[in-house]
């Protein structure tokens, strides 16, 4: 389970320094093979091999009508590998989709990672919060 932000830089071939916390985790459940894809929201999806397989089958049964939710997340979808250092390549397609350049913010939603310019996160978070809180999470409690 992953959880948790963290703040990245990019080196400047595009690489990034997977967090040791979670690092040990992706070479134990995964073998550090990763699949990154677009989010509708503007970040990148960084998915576990595994995670991301399940998430391609769902994807690929949707109805025609969601043609561009598949198009967005299959036709963007890399796969790329932890390095002996621990380092992910963010391909240069996706870095500029997602328009990250120097630092980036990493977040663990469960069972994969969001990657985000830090400036759009924040930008996103304002925006969520001042809408207040979704019908959908009413029961929940802090």
């Amino acid at each position: 389970m992953f959880q948790g932000a963290s703040k990245l830089a990019l080196d400047p071939k595009g690489r990034i320094s997977m967090p040791t916390r979670h690092r040990d985790q992706l070479l134990a459940g995964c073998d550090g093979r990763l699949t990154l894809t677009r989010h509708p929201d503007g970040c990148l999806l960084v998915y576990p091999r595994q995670q991301w397989e399940h998430k391609r089958e769902e994807l690929a049964v949707l109805p025609y009508s969601a043609r561009a939710l598949q198009r967005l997340l299959l036709g963007s979808a890399i796969d790329v590998d932890l390095d002996s250092a621990g380092r992910m390549l963010v391909p240069t397609g996706l870095r500029e989709d997602a328009r990250l350049a120097r630092e980036a913010t990493l977040i663990g939603m469960g069972t994969h990672f969001e990657l985000w310019e830090p400036d759009l996160l924040r930008e996103r978070e304002e925006r969520d919060l001042a809408n207040g809180l979704p019908e959908a999470a009413a029961g929940f409690s802090f």
